[in-house]
């Protein structure tokens, strides 16, 4: 008997005993990684396992003893493929071994410093989604100069996102329903993307960082209390900072019913650091948010040039309706990289435009500032 075979004859012998239900639950098998990504498993039931442990290429990244059976692990900067192994050794003795494999994508090998990230949204003229569009139909030029797309990426690109819930007192009466369109909101997500969740008033605060379980982005709404006024430059200045420079398809969603009312920084500071990023920034606005023009207008003005837009909800309980409309948007994105033919950083505007053969509605962002990094 070969030592394969002997392996198969205990593992079957062991499955035809009850063995505990064990599974990998992130990264998923297929999935695409980069950067701080959460190792998670599931074992049922949890008692029955005396320590867990998960490697990477072959590498131990962490011992677990008890649930929950989580770590943390840096993917890189890269989208390459990684082997994800599990060893749940059972308290009984024997154990079980799961894998998973994560896959490289076709957006960008490494990334480079200098290599432009648009994202991008294509509808018909019915307003849904176009899907499965080649790299070949996209053409994007900078400063009237076309542009060779070195980097593409057409299916769900992992997602890093910044949710902001303003949370200042007049939201104190519509905090039961907000919570609950939130919540909806964070766990219908993607597991493969990693979401941050702040909440602001006078001040911004994280709830939950970078979080990839449905149900933990759930409980984290719950720490979500009104009270104080709106720094609502504040907090997009902050979503800024956290997305940085990281590789990888970014946004910030900003929700608020009212104007900006003890920021820091004002709306020119916040324009010129997007001009300076890659996210793509949507705002939801609600109350006062709707019925004030120049509130519109400021909501608008930001998110347009980065690809983003602004959704209005005439009361509270629309916002599920808000929330379906962006989840759907950001699960039909397209992502293209270039090198940029003039590559000099020298603080100057540059404009960029984005054409898809056969469409009219194309959305992206409206260029960058090309700043030292």
């Amino acid at each position: 008997m070969t030592a394969l075979t002997l392996f198969l004859f205990v593992t079957l012998a062991f499955a035809d005993q009850g063995l505990p239900q064990v599974r990998i639950l992130s990264p998923e098998d297929g999935a695409i990684v980069t950067g701080p990504t959460r190792l998670r498993a599931s074992v049922d039931p949890a008692g029955a396992a005396s320590s867990a442990v998960f490697s990477v290429d072959g590498r131990e990244q962490c011992t677990m003893t008890r649930p929950p059976f989580e770590c943390d692990w840096d993917a890189g900067k890269a989208i390459a493929e990684h082997q994800v192994r599990l060893v749940v050794n059972l308290a009984g003795g024997g154990r079980v071994v799961r894998a998973a494999q994560t896959r490289a994508g076709g957006f960008a090998e490494t990334v480079d410093v200098d290599v432009v990230q648009v994202t991008i949204s294509v509808t018909d003229n019915r307003g849904h989604y176009v899907k499965g569009l080649p790299k070949a139909s996209f053409h994007v030029s900078e400063d009237g100069r076309a542009q060779n797309v070195s980097h593409f990426y057409s299916e769900a690109a992992p997602l890093s996102l910044v949710v902001a819930v303003d949370v200042s007192g007049s939201m104190e009466q519509s905090m039961p329903a907000l919570k609950r369109a939130v919540a909806e909101f964070l766990g219908a997500v993607p597991s493969r993307d990693h979401v941050t969740l702040v909440g602001f008033n006078d001040e911004v605060f994280t709830l939950t960082d970078g979080e990839t379980d449905p149900a933990e982005r759930m409980k984290a709404v719950a720490g979500l209390t009104a009270w104080g006024s709106t720094a609502l430059y504040d907090v997009i200045l902050h979503g800024i900072d956290m997305l940085g420079t990281q590789p990888g398809r970014k946004a910030l969603v900003v929700f608020t019913d009212g104007d900006d009312r003890c920021s820091h920084v004002g709306a020119d500071d916040v324009e010129r650091a997007l001009q300076g990023s890659d996210l793509t920034l949507y705002m939801i606005g609600q109350g006062r948010g709707v019925t004030t023009d120049a509130l519109k207008t400021a909501m608008q003005r930001l998110s347009r040039p980065t690809g983003g837009r602004a959704l209005f909800t005439e009361s509270i309980n629309e916002l599920h309706r808000a929330f379906d409309e962006l989840l759907d948007e950001l699960s039909n994105q397209y992502v293209l990289g270039y090198q940029p033919a003039h590559a000099v950083r020298d603080g100057g505007w540059r404009q960029i435009a984005v054409g898809v053969d056969g469409q009219t509605r194309v959305r992206a962002r409206h260029g960058y500032r090309a700043v030292a990094r």
